[in-house]
């Protein structure tokens, strides 16, 4: 039996999150970390190109690229003039989604940075972000990376172009988790964030698109059927 490309995707979507519950059940997070740092802290903390360039400088240009594709649903250009108002529309709004999706967890997260622990010249200690309620003594926030959002959140991009230009829809998809994933690193590199807080960034945008992607060809699936319903109960 052929499973469908929803089913498809849904399956791969459990799995990463396996994935991500299998990586936190590991010191992956602490050993990469420590490469990055010591008790002096992180070297690259306060690094100009780190700072003006990969963290405020990617920020920036991806609010810029989030406004042109609320512009490009009356204006399209290139590619997006293939699609329909209302899934240049679902586009921009799953973007818009995402970010605000991460930043809300991040607000709620007792979990702090990479910086603020003790081993690295802070006052926090080491705590898993899944020991919800318990307090690691430190500012917390942290959970997952917000910086990495800047590009991850286009991710669910995909999941509106890939009927309509596939080609483009998978050049999207590798652009936007190579950006996604060297933005993490950077973050990483300055003890902003644990690997751990990127794979997670990804996986809740990529929940995000695929979530609003799934409610929106059921809502279009019963818009296409309503007219005929009508026409039934008034004949």
């Amino acid at each position: 039996m052929t499973r469908s490309p929803n089913l498809r995707m849904g399956m791969f979507t459990l799995l990463a999150l396996a994935a991500l519950m299998a990586w936190d059940a590991t010191t992956g997070d602490l050993a990469l970390a420590r490469m990055a740092g010591s008790a002096l802290g992180f070297p690259l903390r306060s690094n100009p190109f780190m700072v003006h360039v990969m963290h405020e400088g990617m920020r920036d240009l991806s609010w810029v690229l989030v406004i042109s594709l609320f512009v490009a649903i009356r204006w399209p250009l290139g590619f997006l003039r293939r699609l329909s108002t209302g899934e240049r529309a679902q586009l921009a709004l799953t973007v818009l989604a995402s970010v605000i999706a991460v930043s809300l967890l991040k607000h709620a997260s007792h979990t702090s940075c990479p910086w603020d622990l003790q081993e690295f010249g802070g006052v926090a200690r080491y705590v898993s972000h899944w020991s919800w309620g318990l307090d690691d003594g430190g500012p917390g926030g942290c959970f997952p990376a917000g910086h990495a959002s800047a590009a991850f959140a286009y991710v669910g991009g995909y999941f509106v172009l890939r009927r309509t230009v596939p080609r483009a829809a998978a050049i999207w998809l590798v652009l936007a988790m190579v950006a996604g994933l060297l933005l993490g690193v950077s973050q990483q590199l300055r003890g902003a964030h644990y690997m751990s807080h990127t794979f997670w960034t990804a996986w809740v945008c990529w929940t995000v698109g695929f979530v609003i992607d799934l409610a929106a060809t059921r809502f279009k699936a019963h818009a296409v059927h309503q007219p005929t319903a009508s026409v039934h109960a008034g004949s």
